[in-house]
């Protein structure tokens, strides 16, 4: 698993999800499985099932394409054998979550894209009131209590001080005023 499939079933489990991540489905006569589901989520609440598929990938449409074909065909096959006994919704939905995206691009081989960006703004949004003080992200959802304490940090201007001298960061890194 990697680190946005992990923020992604942090940000779903934040949100009362029950999730599961990387799980290998189509389990084969020979051995093996015929694919793996990324991120699975169901909220009893409102009855909401969501298959999310993650890709840091820089291929062309068209790789994509065939590639997401099938790993959403495979969760609309075996989403349901993930939550055994709880009665699931008869939709799934679906999104795929792209590092490189472009405005033209709302969609792929049936599902609705979500770059990084627009993710990472959700997230964002969605702890923007929460106080790292009074109402801490669980300890449990590291990925997230970070952006936590990013949210509070860039809402409120800095003391100045720094751990690394600017002269010894590897990117550009502006002098913060104050």
């Amino acid at each position: 698993m990697n680190h946005l499939e992990q923020l992604v079933a942090e940000w779903l489990q934040y949100n009362g999800y029950f999730v599961r991540q990387s799980v290998p489905v189509g389990k084969r006569a020979k051995g093996g499985f015929e694919g793996e589901l990324d991120v699975v989520g169901y909220k009893p609440g409102t009855k909401h099932l969501l298959h999310v598929e993650c890709s840091l990938d820089s291929d062309s449409w068209s790789q994509r394409k065939a590639r997401f074909q099938g790993k959403l065909e495979r969760g609309r096959k075996y989403i349901r054998d993930m939550f055994p006994g709880i009665a699931l919704p008869d939709k799934t939905d679906q999104k795929i979550v792209l590092q490189y995206t472009s405005a033209g691009h709302a969609e792929l081989a049936g599902a609705a894209v979500v770059s990084v960006r627009d993710l990472i703004h959700e997230v964002v949004d969605g702890l923007r009131e929460t106080s790292p003080a009074s109402g801490a992200v669980p300890s449990t959802l590291p990925l997230l209590r970070t952006l936590q304490l990013a949210a509070d940090a860039l809402a409120k201007d800095g003391g100045g001080a720094r751990l690394i001298p600017v002269s010894e960061v590897q990117t550009s890194v502006p002098e913060r005023k104050g």
